[in-house]
């Protein structure tokens, strides 16, 4: 059997199985590496800077966050208000995101401070919130995929558009790009992938979940996804081994330790999200 897998392995390639594609991955024993913000541990994150260094590193995607601003323009970050832990902006300024044209958001320098979460992190002056375009402008620098976050929230309605709203400017971006085929769109407010699937049926769809423990097929089917990407925390091989018998995809967030990965490749997972993929890809390729 582990002969005719063998034999069979380049044309299951060729059909786009065990590809860096997260779909089947059990079926290609293969752990992908998701960056996660880019690559935050070493740049700031969910910026330019990040996500090009974590493509030079060899990730097999790109995670990012999303928000929208004043003039409805998709950009690229965590939290809807500014973090002045390492942005800085002009004295008097409005933190929220939503409230801010792009042209003023600009005004930010995300670049400036070291995160001091992250003692490795380079600091690359004049960095500014990129837009999702500028972002997805890199495919044609690789093969990798994107993992998309809507940031939104039933409780803030005032940060974000609708559902709909912002679920519809996310498709037309991966339209006008022509890259829905590399793209999984992963939220924790299920109501923005519900939009999605209406608009783009072919899109990959990723549900996230932190809290108690729970049945990730359950939650899965919550939010009408393939993919259930929980916290680092909720793993457990009887936990994957239920997902994956259910045609799951597992990627759990986020992990940045060797310990933690030893434990996430032992449950099964099939991808992973973490804050230094270049560390990441270095103890998989030495792994037995």
């Amino acid at each position: 059997m582990l002969k005719l897998m063998i034999l069979f392995l380049p044309l299951l390639a060729i059909l786009g199985w065990g590809g860096s594609t997260t779909t089947t991955m059990q079926a290609a024993e293969r752990i992908e590496v998701h960056g996660h913000r880019g690559a935050r541990a070493l740049r700031p994150e969910n910026t330019l800077p990040a996500f090009e260094y974590a493509i030079a590193a060899g990730v097999d995607v790109l995670e990012l966050d999303l928000a929208v601003t004043k003039d409805n323009v998709l950009v690229v970050s965590h939290d809807p208000r500014m973090n002045a832990a390492f942005c800085e902006g002009p004295p008097n300024s409005t933190r929220i995101i939503r409230e801010m044209t792009l042209s003023e958001l600009h005004q930010w320098d995300c670049g400036r401070k070291k995160n001091p979460a992250f003692p490795k992190q380079v600091p690359v002056l004049g960095t500014r919130v990129p837009t999702l375009d500028d972002v997805l402008a890199l495919a044609p620098q690789g093969k990798f995929h994107f993992n998309i976050e809507t940031k939104i929230s039933p409780e803030d309605p005032a940060l974000t558009p609708s559902p709909e709203e912002f679920a519809r400017l996310l498709a037309d971006a991966l339209t006008r790009h022509n890259l829905v085929d590399r793209a999984i769109v992963q939220s924790f407010d299920f109501r923005t992938l519900h939009a999605m699937k209406q608009l783009l049926p072919q899109v990959r769809l990723s549900a996230l979940y932190s809290g108690m423990p729970r049945d990730f097929a359950k939650i899965a089917a919550e939010a009408g996804a393939g993919i259930i990407s929980p916290q680092v925390q909720l793993v457990t091989p009887a936990a994957v081994r239920k997902a994956h018998t259910a045609g799951l995809v597992v990627v759990p967030w986020t992990a940045n330790t060797p310990r933690e990965w030893r434990k996430l490749i032992d449950a099964g997972v099939d991808a992973i999200i973490t804050d230094d993929p270049a560390e990441l890809i270095v103890f998989l390729k030495r792994r037995p």
